[in-house]
């Protein structure tokens, strides 16, 4: 079996935040040993923060989402974390749409923001160590 990835998506105004969350839990992130997967830019800001990055994808806007839920399909990404500004207009509406029903089909967990990601983070650790499906 290939090893679990996460996936790391944020829109353009919370790669910032994204960033940050990842930074804060770097260690628990890291402790875990699962590959991250990117989008293009979110990929981009999390290398010059210091992580390793597997693969990036495209941008979203150009079918990285996509290229995202097919990964998710395939069974090969475990968990998303996708920080999505609910403010804004998104042309690729469509796509980003089709990520989340493809996360709540093979029932991986999705965060799209901080504390939700914090606590499925949270899950992922118990989950490794031994205590149980979350």
């Amino acid at each position: 079996m290939s090893k679990k990835r996460i996936a790391f998506i944020a829109h353009n105004q919370k790669k910032a935040q994204i960033v940050s969350f990842a930074m804060k839990n770097k260690k628990l992130i890291e402790s875990l040993g699962y590959d991250l997967v990117t989008t293009g830019s979110t990929g981009d800001r999390l290398e010059d923060s210091g992580f390793s990055i597997y693969k990036k994808y495209r941008s979203g806007h150009h079918g990285g989402d996509i290229d995202i839920a097919s990964r998710v399909l395939d069974g090969k990404i475990v968990c998303v974390f996708f920080f999505v500004d609910p403010l804004s207009a998104h042309p690729h509406d469509s796509d980003i749409s089709s990520l989340i029903r493809t996360c709540n089909i093979k029932n991986v967990p999705l965060a799209t923001n901080p504390r939700g990601a914090e606590l499925i983070l949270k899950g992922l650790i118990d989950e490794e160590k031994g205590g149980g499906n979350v």
